[in-house]
Protein backbone atom coordinates (compact mmCIF):
# COMPACT_ATOMS: atom_id res chain seq x y z
CA UNK A 1 0.00 0.00 0.00
CA UNK A 2 1.60 3.63 -1.29
CA UNK A 3 2.24 5.73 1.83
CA UNK A 4 0.48 9.26 1.32
CA UNK A 5 3.08 11.70 0.93
CA UNK A 6 3.51 14.64 3.98
CA UNK A 7 0.82 17.66 2.52
CA UNK A 8 1.68 21.50 3.02
CA UNK A 9 -0.87 22.51 4.36
CA UNK A 10 -1.60 26.50 5.91
CA UNK A 11 -1.38 24.59 9.19
CA UNK A 12 1.79 23.18 8.34
CA UNK A 13 3.43 26.73 7.20
CA UNK A 14 1.80 28.02 10.39
CA UNK A 15 3.53 25.18 12.27
CA UNK A 16 6.69 26.10 10.57
CA UNK A 17 6.61 30.20 10.73
CA UNK A 18 6.03 29.43 14.78
CA UNK A 19 9.13 26.77 15.25
CA UNK A 20 11.19 29.41 13.44
CA UNK A 21 10.44 32.18 15.67
CA UNK A 22 10.54 29.73 18.64
CA UNK A 23 14.24 28.58 18.30
CA UNK A 24 15.04 31.75 18.35
CA UNK A 25 13.26 33.01 21.07
CA UNK A 26 14.33 30.24 23.12
CA UNK A 27 17.92 29.55 21.05
CA UNK A 28 16.94 25.87 20.50
CA UNK A 29 20.32 24.13 18.37
CA UNK A 30 18.22 22.21 16.03
CA UNK A 31 14.71 21.05 14.52
CA UNK A 32 13.70 17.50 14.81
CA UNK A 33 11.48 16.81 12.02
CA UNK A 34 9.76 13.55 12.41
CA UNK A 35 8.34 12.18 9.19
CA UNK A 36 6.93 8.59 7.95
CA UNK A 37 5.84 9.58 4.54
CA UNK A 38 7.16 10.67 1.54
CA UNK A 39 8.36 14.49 1.44
CA UNK A 40 9.30 16.62 -0.99
CA UNK A 41 12.41 17.83 0.23
CA UNK A 42 13.56 20.62 -2.08
CA UNK A 43 9.89 22.25 -1.53
CA UNK A 44 10.37 21.50 2.53
CA UNK A 45 13.96 23.36 2.17
CA UNK A 46 12.43 26.64 0.52
CA UNK A 47 9.81 26.70 3.34
CA UNK A 48 12.48 26.36 6.36
CA UNK A 49 15.06 28.02 4.92
CA UNK A 50 18.60 27.78 6.65
CA UNK A 51 17.21 26.70 9.78
CA UNK A 52 19.11 23.49 11.12
CA UNK A 53 16.96 20.67 10.53
CA UNK A 54 18.14 17.11 11.72
CA UNK A 55 15.73 14.56 10.47
CA UNK A 56 14.80 11.49 12.17
CA UNK A 57 12.87 8.55 10.34
CA UNK A 58 11.95 4.92 11.02
CA UNK A 59 11.32 5.18 6.90
CA UNK A 60 14.81 4.16 5.32
CA UNK A 61 13.21 6.02 1.91
CA UNK A 62 12.69 9.09 3.58
CA UNK A 63 16.11 9.58 5.49
CA UNK A 64 17.22 8.65 1.64
CA UNK A 65 15.66 11.57 0.60
CA UNK A 66 16.28 13.72 2.73
CA UNK A 67 20.12 13.28 2.75
CA UNK A 68 19.97 14.06 -1.17
CA UNK A 69 18.75 17.26 -0.01
CA UNK A 70 21.84 18.00 2.55
CA UNK A 71 19.50 17.48 5.89
CA UNK A 72 21.31 15.64 8.24
CA UNK A 73 19.30 12.23 8.98
CA UNK A 74 19.33 9.96 11.88
CA UNK A 75 17.58 6.39 11.49
CA UNK A 76 15.23 5.18 13.67
CA UNK A 77 15.11 1.37 14.69
CA UNK A 78 11.96 0.99 15.79
CA UNK A 79 8.39 0.24 14.62
CA UNK A 80 6.85 3.26 12.16
CA UNK A 81 3.96 2.84 14.77
CA UNK A 82 5.98 3.50 17.73
CA UNK A 83 5.00 6.20 20.02
CA UNK A 84 6.03 9.51 19.55
CA UNK A 85 7.54 9.60 22.94
CA UNK A 86 9.95 6.42 22.13
CA UNK A 87 11.00 8.20 18.41
CA UNK A 88 11.63 11.44 19.67
CA UNK A 89 14.13 9.79 22.85
CA UNK A 90 15.79 7.61 20.29
CA UNK A 91 16.40 10.23 18.03
CA UNK A 92 17.91 12.78 20.89
CA UNK A 93 19.88 10.22 22.35
CA UNK A 94 21.80 9.53 19.42
CA UNK A 95 22.38 12.96 18.03
CA UNK A 96 23.72 13.68 21.46
CA UNK A 97 25.78 10.33 21.28
CA UNK A 98 27.23 11.77 17.29
CA UNK A 99 27.32 15.48 18.29
CA UNK A 100 24.99 16.88 16.15
CA UNK A 101 23.88 18.82 19.61
CA UNK A 102 25.60 20.01 22.71
CA UNK A 103 24.47 18.22 25.56
CA UNK A 104 23.47 21.16 27.44
CA UNK A 105 21.01 22.78 24.60
CA UNK A 106 17.38 23.29 23.79
CA UNK A 107 15.75 21.32 20.82
CA UNK A 108 12.23 21.22 19.07
CA UNK A 109 10.69 18.63 17.68
CA UNK A 110 8.07 18.56 15.10
CA UNK A 111 6.13 15.71 14.45
CA UNK A 112 2.53 14.16 13.59
CA UNK A 113 0.35 13.53 16.37
CA UNK A 114 -3.20 12.56 14.81
CA UNK A 115 -2.31 12.56 10.55
CA UNK A 116 0.77 10.69 9.12
CA UNK A 117 0.87 12.84 6.29
CA UNK A 118 1.18 16.04 8.10
CA UNK A 119 3.10 17.56 10.79
CA UNK A 120 0.92 18.93 12.70
CA UNK A 121 2.46 19.16 16.21
CA UNK A 122 5.53 20.38 18.49
CA UNK A 123 7.58 19.78 21.79
CA UNK A 124 10.05 22.03 23.56
CA UNK A 125 12.75 19.64 24.58
CA UNK A 126 15.06 21.04 27.29
CA UNK A 127 18.18 18.98 27.70
CA UNK A 128 20.15 21.46 30.11
CA UNK A 129 18.24 20.23 32.92
CA UNK A 130 18.64 16.90 32.60
CA UNK A 131 21.30 15.70 30.52
CA UNK A 132 24.27 17.94 32.08
CA UNK A 133 26.61 15.15 32.91
CA UNK A 134 26.40 13.23 29.95
CA UNK A 135 27.58 14.08 26.84
CA UNK A 136 28.31 12.22 23.24
CA UNK A 137 31.51 11.29 24.67
CA UNK A 138 29.87 9.55 27.49
CA UNK A 139 27.44 8.25 24.95
CA UNK A 140 30.17 6.57 22.58
CA UNK A 141 32.15 5.05 26.01
CA UNK A 142 28.39 3.01 26.65
CA UNK A 143 28.58 2.26 22.52
CA UNK A 144 32.48 0.81 22.90
CA UNK A 145 30.52 -2.02 25.43
CA UNK A 146 27.07 -1.91 23.99
CA UNK A 147 26.39 -1.19 20.55
CA UNK A 148 24.23 1.87 20.82
CA UNK A 149 21.32 0.64 18.90
CA UNK A 150 21.06 -1.95 21.50
CA UNK A 151 21.31 0.14 24.57
CA UNK A 152 18.59 1.87 23.02
CA UNK A 153 15.95 -0.78 22.66
CA UNK A 154 16.60 -1.78 26.15
CA UNK A 155 16.17 1.51 27.58
CA UNK A 156 13.39 2.07 25.88
CA UNK A 157 11.83 -1.21 27.54
CA UNK A 158 12.84 -0.25 30.83
CA UNK A 159 11.08 3.05 30.68
CA UNK A 160 7.92 1.15 29.06
CA UNK A 161 7.85 -1.07 31.96
CA UNK A 162 8.34 1.67 34.63
CA UNK A 163 5.93 3.50 33.12
CA UNK A 164 2.98 1.30 32.71
CA UNK A 165 3.57 -1.89 35.13
CA UNK A 166 1.95 -4.67 34.73
CA UNK A 167 -2.20 -5.62 35.35
CA UNK A 168 -1.54 -1.75 37.23
CA UNK A 169 0.74 -2.75 39.66
CA UNK A 170 4.14 -1.17 39.75
CA UNK A 171 6.79 -3.34 38.67
CA UNK A 172 10.72 -3.25 39.44
CA UNK A 173 13.61 -5.25 37.11
CA UNK A 174 16.82 -5.44 36.17
CA UNK A 175 18.51 -5.80 32.76
CA UNK A 176 22.01 -6.99 32.08
CA UNK A 177 23.65 -6.16 28.77
CA UNK A 178 26.15 -7.25 26.95
CA UNK A 179 29.54 -9.32 28.33
CA UNK A 180 27.39 -12.06 28.46
CA UNK A 181 29.24 -15.29 28.97
CA UNK A 182 31.09 -13.58 32.05
CA UNK A 183 27.48 -12.33 33.29
CA UNK A 184 26.17 -16.23 32.84
CA UNK A 185 29.29 -17.32 34.78
CA UNK A 186 28.47 -15.09 37.92
CA UNK A 187 24.89 -15.70 38.13
CA UNK A 188 22.88 -18.93 38.80
CA UNK A 189 19.09 -19.33 37.95
CA UNK A 190 16.81 -18.25 40.34
CA UNK A 191 14.25 -20.72 39.12
CA UNK A 192 12.59 -21.96 36.17
CA UNK A 193 14.03 -19.77 33.13
CA UNK A 194 10.83 -18.75 31.07
CA UNK A 195 13.18 -17.95 28.07
CA UNK A 196 14.89 -21.19 27.89
CA UNK A 197 14.53 -23.45 24.67
CA UNK A 198 13.64 -20.38 22.29
CA UNK A 199 14.99 -19.43 19.21
CA UNK A 200 17.70 -16.63 19.02
CA UNK A 201 14.92 -14.98 16.90
CA UNK A 202 12.36 -15.29 19.37
CA UNK A 203 14.46 -13.79 22.07
CA UNK A 204 15.45 -10.86 19.67
CA UNK A 205 14.04 -7.59 21.81
CA UNK A 206 14.38 -6.03 18.39
CA UNK A 207 10.76 -7.77 17.90
CA UNK A 208 8.32 -5.87 19.67
CA UNK A 209 6.10 -8.86 20.22
CA UNK A 210 9.46 -10.01 22.21
CA UNK A 211 9.35 -6.94 23.99
CA UNK A 212 5.83 -7.28 25.28
CA UNK A 213 6.80 -10.86 26.41
CA UNK A 214 9.25 -9.44 28.45
CA UNK A 215 7.05 -7.29 30.40
CA UNK A 216 5.31 -10.24 31.59
CA UNK A 217 9.00 -12.08 32.24
CA UNK A 218 9.77 -8.53 34.37
CA UNK A 219 7.60 -9.18 36.94
CA UNK A 220 9.40 -12.64 38.28
CA UNK A 221 12.29 -12.60 40.73
CA UNK A 222 15.87 -12.49 39.21
CA UNK A 223 17.87 -10.20 36.23
CA UNK A 224 17.11 -10.35 32.45
CA UNK A 225 20.66 -10.68 30.65
CA UNK A 226 20.87 -9.75 27.24
CA UNK A 227 23.59 -10.15 24.90
CA UNK A 228 25.01 -7.65 22.82
CA UNK A 229 22.83 -8.51 19.57
CA UNK A 230 19.21 -7.28 21.63
CA UNK A 231 18.78 -11.70 21.95
CA UNK A 232 17.57 -12.54 25.78
CA UNK A 233 20.25 -15.01 26.99
CA UNK A 234 18.35 -15.97 29.83
CA UNK A 235 15.66 -14.36 32.49
CA UNK A 236 14.97 -14.88 36.04
CA UNK A 237 18.77 -15.07 37.13
CA UNK A 238 20.59 -14.94 40.81
CA UNK A 239 23.33 -12.14 40.66
CA UNK A 240 26.59 -12.23 41.87
CA UNK A 241 27.02 -8.77 44.20
CA UNK A 242 30.44 -9.57 46.15
CA UNK A 243 31.80 -6.42 45.73
CA UNK A 244 29.13 -3.92 46.85
CA UNK A 245 31.56 -3.04 50.15
CA UNK A 246 33.77 -0.84 46.97
CA UNK A 247 30.59 0.84 45.99
CA UNK A 248 29.15 3.89 46.71
CA UNK A 249 25.74 5.01 45.89
CA UNK A 250 23.36 7.33 47.34
CA UNK A 251 21.00 6.63 50.61
CA UNK A 252 17.41 5.32 49.37
CA UNK A 253 18.93 2.83 46.79
CA UNK A 254 17.46 -1.13 46.97
CA UNK A 255 19.41 -4.24 46.38
CA UNK A 256 18.50 -4.22 42.75
CA UNK A 257 20.30 -0.81 42.47
CA UNK A 258 23.87 -1.90 44.50
CA UNK A 259 23.20 -5.72 42.77
CA UNK A 260 23.38 -3.61 38.99
CA UNK A 261 26.36 -1.60 40.23
CA UNK A 262 28.43 -4.51 41.27
CA UNK A 263 27.75 -6.79 38.45
CA UNK A 264 28.76 -3.54 35.89
CA UNK A 265 31.91 -3.32 37.77
CA UNK A 266 33.40 -6.63 37.84
CA UNK A 267 32.18 -7.50 33.97
CA UNK A 268 32.40 -5.06 31.34
CA UNK A 269 28.15 -5.76 30.81
CA UNK A 270 25.46 -2.79 30.96
CA UNK A 271 22.79 -3.10 33.74
CA UNK A 272 19.78 -1.16 33.81
CA UNK A 273 17.43 -1.11 36.40
CA UNK A 274 13.80 -0.18 37.13
CA UNK A 275 12.42 0.96 40.50
CA UNK A 276 9.64 -1.04 42.08
CA UNK A 277 8.82 2.27 43.93
CA UNK A 278 9.20 4.89 41.20
CA UNK A 279 9.44 3.39 37.79
CA UNK A 280 12.94 5.38 37.99
CA UNK A 281 15.46 4.11 35.31
CA UNK A 282 19.27 4.00 35.76
CA UNK A 283 21.64 3.10 33.97
CA UNK A 284 24.86 1.43 35.35
CA UNK A 285 28.28 1.00 33.63
CA UNK A 286 31.68 0.31 35.74
CA UNK A 287 30.09 -0.15 39.56
CA UNK A 288 27.99 3.73 39.35
CA UNK A 289 25.34 5.64 37.55
CA UNK A 290 26.01 6.99 34.31
CA UNK A 291 22.09 7.99 33.77
CA UNK A 292 19.15 8.46 35.12
CA UNK A 293 15.48 8.44 33.71
CA UNK A 294 12.45 9.40 35.21
CA UNK A 295 9.55 7.09 33.20
CA UNK A 296 6.32 8.29 35.13
CA UNK A 297 6.77 11.67 34.08
CA UNK A 298 5.98 10.39 30.38
CA UNK A 299 7.67 13.56 29.25
CA UNK A 300 9.73 13.49 25.71
CA UNK A 301 13.10 12.55 27.08
CA UNK A 302 12.92 13.52 30.35
CA UNK A 303 16.62 13.27 32.49
CA UNK A 304 17.21 13.82 35.65
CA UNK A 305 20.30 14.29 37.75
CA UNK A 306 22.00 11.81 39.37
CA UNK A 307 20.90 11.31 42.45
CA UNK A 308 19.19 8.96 45.04
CA UNK A 309 15.40 8.38 45.51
Amino acid sequence: MMTEPLRFTEQFRRLIGTLRSLRVEIEAAAIFVFPESPVDWARFRRIIEDEKIIVASTNVDVLTAAAQEHFQTIRILLEGNSIVYDRISHAILEAVADDLIPHGCRVLAFYSAIDPACLDSFSVVNLGEHLDRLSGRDLRQLESRVPLKTLKVVVDLAVDIGWEGREGNPVGTLFVVGDTRKVMSMSQPAGFDPVRGYSAKERNLFDAKVREGVKEIAQLDGAIIVSSEGVVAAAARYLESTSTSTLSLSLGLGARHWTAAAISRMTSAIAITVSQSTGTVRIFQNGEVALRIESRQRQPLVWRDLDGE
